[in-house]
């Protein structure tokens, strides 16, 4: 059998399917990301698939360099999606989530990995770095609509804004993992680490982020209207903003994910209104779907593999679901206390911290970096975490998103009229 003829088919079959699947699944509580890790599992176990067992303990550059990638595109668009100007008050419920909720699930997965895992104190910090962020990649469900359709409600905008910089924010603590657990003495790093891996990498992606962005948007919008990059109309351009955002950031020895957030924040600020950003957007998200499918597909293939389903037990299980059910939400919700905003909009928020794509990119990152004890019980709690994560929020987000519009008095199943749509482009 021509292994690539067979690949090139279940890889068209495979896109066709995720192409169709949202249509599908729009009014049935399933999402997009089950039904990839389902296909993923399928083909592993199909005596005739060129899908290989993998393994990323084997390979964990690969998974690096494939989670990264699907990262900072989703990055850019959640950034040229956000309709809300950047403001202290404005984006107060994201700063609650950044600057407590986000410490305190830190504090509290560490323990558990120390306490009940009984990992040491860098696999404990790296366990909770990666998975305190809530997931760009796969939180697509809970974010806001496509830039100027108005369908930016203050659950969608608090989730879609916390994902957009609490991954570049947790980088800090990976690189607190990494420094402990190459130099293990407390002492000899600790000023370094703060001087260089939190003051000088998230300023320098903020302030390269802003930069490309002013640049960026002064080449799309500003220069005289025969050479601007917008009278293109061509979406591609979103990658190119992206790839120069992230690279030039690293190039400084920054926080990339940082970077390309602020640099999709700042060109929507330099010409908030223009059409182009819908079409940036909609080439973005296109990308950023394929990527997600590979990945996911991929995911499901690890599981069924089995190498890390058979670290699990008790005790990884026990974590899986205190992180679920009790982490999360108890410290999202401790982060909106005093917020304006409703009990039922607060427990959302709290409740739909999705874990997912960006916590397999840390763990490859700091594997390839330090050696790490128990590296295998921490890959096999965050997988299970992923899953648990896909199959419960993904079959609760439809539902509960319908029931929070309905409040709202919209109907999000309802077709949009031709003015709605006018509007909407």
């Amino acid at each position: 059998m021509n292994t690539y003829v067979v690949t090139l088919f279940l890889f068209g079959a495979v896109v066709l399917l995720t192409t169709w699947l949202p249509l599908a699944l729009r009014r049935m509580p399933l999402s997009l990301p089950i039904c990839c890790v389902a296909i993923g599992i399928v083909l592993a176990w199909s005596p005739f698939t060129p899908l290989p067992y993998m393994n990323p303990l084997d390979d964990a550059k690969v998974a690096e360099h494939l989670t990264e990638f699907v990262v900072i595109v989703s990055l850019m668009g959640a950034g040229l999606k956000i309709d809300r100007p950047l403001g202290w008050r404005r984006w107060m419920t994201t700063w609650r989530l950044l600057g407590i909720a986000m410490p305190l699930s830190i504090a509290a997965i560490a323990f558990l990995g120390w306490g009940l895992l009984g990992l040491g104190a860098a696999s404990s910090l790296l366990l909770a770095a990666a998975l305190a962020p809530t997931d760009p990649v796969l939180a697509a469900d809970v974010q806001v609509g496509p830039p100027k359709t108005g369908e930016e409600d203050d659950i969608r905008f608090a989730l879609t804004s916390e994902a957009g910089l609490n991954d570049g924010l947790s980088f800090p603590f990976v690189m607190a993992a990494i420094a402990l657990a190459s130099k293990g003495a407390v002492s000899g790093w600790i000023g370094y680490w703060f001087a260089v891996d939190v003051v000088w990498k998230l300023a320098a992606g903020v302030l390269v982020g802003w930069l490309a962005g002013k640049l960026l948007g002064y080449l799309t919008f500003k220069v005289p209207e025969t050479g601007r990059i917008a009278k293109t109309g061509d979406g591609l351009a979103a990658l190119g903003f992206t790839c120069v955002s992230y690279a030039a950031t690293e190039l400084v020895h920054g926080y990339g994910f940082v970077a390309v957030f602020v640099t999709a924040l700042t060109l929507r600020s330099v010409e908030r209104e223009s059409d182009f950003h819908g079409q940036l957007h909609d080439f973005g998200e296109q990308i950023e779907r394929l990527g997600t499918m590979v990945l996911l597909v991929c995911f499901g293939s690890v599981l069924a593999e089995g190498t890390l389903v058979a670290q699990v037990d008790w005790r990884i299980v026990g974590v899986a679901v205190v992180v679920i059910v009790v982490v999360r939400p108890l410290t999202g919700w401790i982060g909106l206390i005093g917020c304006d905003r409703s009990t039922s909009e607060k427990l959302i928020v709290s409740i739909f911290g999705i874990r997912g794509i960006g916590s397999i990119y840390y763990l490859a990152f700091a594997s390839g970096r330090a050696s790490f004890e128990g590296m295998n019980i921490v890959w096999a709690t965050v997988f299970l975490i992923i899953l648990i994560s896909i199959i419960v929020h993904g079959v609760s987000v439809t539902p509960v998103m319908r029931w929070s519009d309905k409040r709202r008095g919209i109907d999000s199943m309802r077709p949009a009229t031709a003015a709605e749509e006018a509007r909407a482009t």
